[in-house]
């Protein structure tokens, strides 16, 4: 191990994060087969759903191991990381909540190869970013990746975190060390800062820095990079894989948002979807991440954007994203009601629908196809741009397998 990733090492032995918890019965309340469902096809839209994946959590830090374990109780689940703190604080989860379904290794992510497996979800989230070679990390990770797997990765972005990235300096230049009595100095320090500063709204909004793992994680991490959205598709292609989706998109798409009632808005949409998503990255300038699911480039792709041109989009099954609501007071002016996605936090990115739209959004199950949701006699036109924008706005993910006439898993697991 180099010094930067034993200093990385111990950084996390010293300052585990997330900080630990011991209560995960709320995160599993909240995962239902309706959940479980949109979240597969999210990842995986022209596949049956399935239940019973395996997936490695790399660099799965105190719980997101322990959770995803929760949430697809029939998956098999293997989490690595560096620190024996933060495994510690998993293995305590995985006895309370007998989770069998979960393995754990002290591994580095870049010899995620040592597993001797492939995997069809790798999460890594948080991670590559503080690594002294991100690309041999996510070379690793492709290598496990399996041939119809699915990858997703959170990565930092720049321009939304240049205060982070001013602090940093400036504790470097002060020498501020990651003893809790620094940290503590470090949080005084900072209720000085300008109101002006560009890291006070991260202050206001981030509630990881009211937490002193947090802010050591934010401010005083040893290694630390960010990536724009070029940079994020640059990396991808260097370690063999595809890019396929935004986690959520909206906020990258200028046919979303503000963006779109704007004199740029036809030469923004003129752009190849790359060069679109870096545009609108510098025109927003507050994004502090990029969350993104990609395939192997010479795998069995499973991607790609809806396909409305044909008429394979009729039977397509939409589904609910779970954090997504319908608000109907105080609405814009012709409006029945206004579509939000609660993970969107860009203040622009809500959706107003008139009533016609509203019933074609009222009748989606989760089960029927969008031929069947018009009807005969429905307005394929409207349905065809409605359903396009509803996942363009991260309301909805499509079914896109074929239909299989089978009993469900649950029937399936059932004793006769």
């Amino acid at each position: 191990m180099d010094d930067r990733a034993a200093q990385v090492r111990d950084f996390y032995e010293r300052h585990p994060y997330p900080p630990p918890v011991g209560d995960l019965g709320a995160y599993r309340r909240s995962w239902d087969e309706r959940r479980r469902r949109a979240d597969s096809h999210l990842f995986f839209p022209r596949e049956p759903y399935r239940d019973d994946r395996s997936i490695l959590i790399a660099g799965c830090g105190t719980a997101q191991a322990a959770r995803y374990a929760l949430r697809w109780p029939h998956a098999k689940v293997t989490g690595i990381d560096v620190s024996a703190t933060s495994l510690a604080s998993t293995r305590a989860l995985k006895q309370r909540y007998a989770l069998d379904n979960l393995e754990l290794r002290e591994l580095a992510v870049e010899r995620a190869g040592e597993l001797g497996q492939t995997f069809e979800l790798i999460v890594c989230t948080g991670v590559l970013h503080h690594l002294p070679d991100p690309d041999a990390g996510l070379r690793a990770l492709s290598g496990v990746l399996a041939a119809d797997g699915a990858l997703h990765i959170m990565l930092y972005a720049p321009y939304g975190r240049a205060g982070v990235y001013l602090l940093q300096d400036y504790c470097r230049r002060l020498g501020v060390g990651t003893t809790d009595a620094e940290i503590r100095d470090l949080a005084a320090a900072l209720k000085a800062l300008p109101a002006g500063h560009p890291l006070v709204p991260l202050l206001r909004s981030a509630p990881d820095f009211a937490e002193t793992a947090g802010l050591a994680d934010a401010l005083l991490h040893p290694q630390d990079r960010s990536y724009s959205v070029p940079q994020v598709f640059a990396f991808l292609e260097r370690a063999g894989l595809l890019f396929a989706r935004w986690l959520r998109q909206a906020p990258y798409l200028a046919s979303c948002g503000a963006l779109a009632s704007t004199p740029h808005r036809d030469a923004l949409l003129a752009l190849s979807p790359p060069e679109q998503y870096a545009a609108v990255e510098l025109f927003r300038g507050t994004m502090v991440r990029h969350s993104a699911v990609a395939y192997r480039s010479n795998g069995r792709a499973l991607a790609g954007a809806p396909d409305f041109e044909g008429d394979d989009w009729l039977g397509y099954r939409p589904i609910r994203l779970p954090d997504t609501i319908v608000v109907r007071e105080r609405l814009p002016p012709g409006a029945a009601a206004v579509l939000i996605n609660r993970n969107h936090t860009d203040t622009d990115l809500y959706l107003p629908i008139d009533a016609r739209r509203e019933r074609l959004l009222g009748a989606v199950d989760g089960e029927r196809t969008i031929a069947e949701i018009c009807g005969e006699n429905g307005d394929r036109e409207l349905a065809r741009d409605f359903f396009l924008q509803l996942w363009q706005w991260d309301q909805i993910v499509f079914d896109t397998s074929p239909r299989i006439e089978t009993c469900s898993l649950a029937q399936k697991r059932s004793p006769r």
